[in-house]
């Protein structure tokens, strides 16, 4: 019994930590987008380079991402299970050689291709700012490369539990961006800011290699296409490319429709305020996943059901304890938070507006979102794609059919409103085959208790938006934010605390048992 405590302690501890590093890296991201608005605004300049820096994500998202969570750490951790760190380390080797290779071949095509891709992704460009978007997509393509080895590294080290390197890379890498801003932007202007961001991904890889000469890490190089080990990553590499390109895609679809809003500057609310989104879901949600499927994939290569089940039901049960008050917030206070990160300089009132009017919606859609990336990397530990590629066809599909109907009509707000319904539906539609198989999350104590936090939100939210409107004209940007936030979280906490949510009493256990420690005798 001493010995789970410690473990969960010591799990708690390392997913602490890579918060803590993460938040870090999300601020510095913030003032690197703050410094993008405030230097470019929402203009010509802004939506060229937004755009160019989203295609080459989209392609690493749809290479690397994809292959890394779905396929290298699980077949990795069901090698070095089995047969031992060398034999793992070799199908390391081989999995890096191909992916680079094909890695390289989109960086190529890219470059090649850039008009047509520039055209593809956001149609509503005049002449000027889509030859701008090619020129500087040329520049960035290699960035699908940097990331390809940069994330092969990130999954190596999880399965030899390193985490914490991983989670400061962003961070790192934010760093090299904010320099150049403060330091050469001037001089070299957008073009600059493309090669900035080029290095920056570079460096996300030179970081972690001390990290993996620690852990004995060795590359063996192998363009071995066929064999036990890589034949499952090629059955999983399809259903975990569609399943992990559903919020690329989605963004790829936003855009395109923003491109065609407000002279093309619907591109610079979308990408803001994605920014901003998946910053303050990623703080939490992404740390936690990339902490539990290393863990989910050993439980399953063990053959554990029962545990496999638990470790899902809690993790899913602490996300949405944070994810759904996180969504009501973000609705209640998406325009002083727009306000406070991005406005002055060349981001004036109007780009605050629809800012956060896109925002505000889009956070609707934060708990779909939250339930379907926990929910991808049981099924992807599982070794199983089928259920997250209907998913992701689905929900993609739903995004392309709403944005077309509500775009036109809602501006940004419906292409925000499609991002949500869609999350939304991707998270439902993986939820239902693991109810079924006796391994899913969901019970009646598990719905009594999101009643519960769900409950407290709206109490939250309405404690919020009261603070806001009543200090709204007498306090600065940053106390419109701070104030209703910290009013907000104090009557959630007494919420939870009342309705004797677990999350909430294993805090209060824990901040008692601090102080009982330190306590005179």
């Amino acid at each position: 019994m001493k010995e789970k405590g410690e473990k969960n302690r010591s799990a708690a501890l390392t997913v602490g930590v890579m918060m803590v590093i993460t938040l870090s890296g999300k601020i510095l991201g913030l003032l690197r987008d703050r410094l993008l608005t405030v230097n470019y605004g929402s203009g010509s300049e802004a939506n060229a380079f937004l755009t160019a820096s989203r295609i080459p994500r989209v392609f690493f998202d749809t290479v690397f991402t994809s292959s890394i969570a779905a396929c290298l750490i699980p077949v990795m951790g069901e090698v070095l299970q089995k047969r031992g760190k060398k034999d793992a380390l070799k199908f390391a080797g081989n999995f890096m050689t191909v992916m680079g290779i094909i890695c390289a071949a989109v960086t190529l095509l890219g470059v090649i291709f850039a008009d047509a891709l520039t055209y593809f992704f956001a149609d509503g460009f005049d002449d000027q700012t889509a030859a701008l978007c090619a020129s500087l997509t040329r520049i960035m393509m290699p960035t699908v490369f940097f990331t390809g080895v940069a994330f092969c590294f990130v999954g190596i080290l999880q399965i030899f539990d390193e985490f914490n390197v991983p989670a400061a890379i962003s961070l790192i890498s934010n760093i090299v961006v904010i320099i150049y801003y403060l330091t050469l932007n001037d001089k070299f202007g957008v073009y600059g800011l493309a090669v900035a961001f080029l290095v920056a991904w570079a460096v996300q890889a030179l970081v972690q290699m001390p990290s993996l000469k620690k852990k004995g890490f060795k590359f063996y190089p192998s363009l071995s296409v066929r064999n036990a080990d890589m034949d499952k990553v090629w059955r999983l590499l399809l259903p975990s490319m569609v399943s992990t390109w559903v919020l690329p895609i989605m963004q790829t679809v936003n855009s395109k429709f923003g491109s065609r809003l407000f002279g093309g500057a619907g591109v610079s609310a979308i990408e803001y305020s994605y920014s901003l989104y998946t910053v303050i879901a990623g703080i939490f949600v992404l740390q936690v996943t990339n902490y539990i499927f290393p863990k989910l994939s050993k439980q399953n290569a063990e053959g554990d059901p029962v545990q496999l089940r638990q470790t899902l039901r809690s993790t899913m049960h602490t996300t949405l304890f944070v994810v759904i008050p996180m969504t009501a917030g973000l609705f209640i206070m998406a325009e002083p938070i727009v306000a406070f990160i991005y406005g002055g300089g060349r981001f004036d009132q109007f780009s605050i507006d629809i800012t956060s009017r896109a925002l505000r919606f889009i956070s609707l859609g934060m708990i779909g979102y939250a339930i379907q990336y926990v929910l991808s990397r049981a099924f992807f530990a599982a070794q199983s794609g089928k259920e997250p590629l209907f998913a992701g066809i689905v929900s993609i599909v739903l995004d392309i059919v709403l944005c077309a109907v509500l775009a036109p009509r809602f501006d940004v707000a419906g292409i925000a409103v499609a991002s949500a319904v869609s999350f939304t539906a991707n998270g439902l539609f993986m939820s239902v085959p693991l109810q079924r198989r006796g391994v899913g999350y969901w019970d009646r104590e598990f719905a009594i208790d999101m009643l519960k936090i769900s409950l407290s939100a709206v109490i939250m939210g309405a404690a919020a938006w009261g603070t806001r409107v009543l200090i709204a004209g007498h306090v600065g940007k940053l106390l419109a934010v701070c104030v209703p936030t910290a009013v907000g979280v104090a009557v959630y906490a007494v919420c939870v605390l009342a309705l004797r949510v677990d999350e909430a009493r294993q805090v209060t256990s824990a901040i008692k048992k601090k102080l009982g420690k330190g306590a005179p005798e």
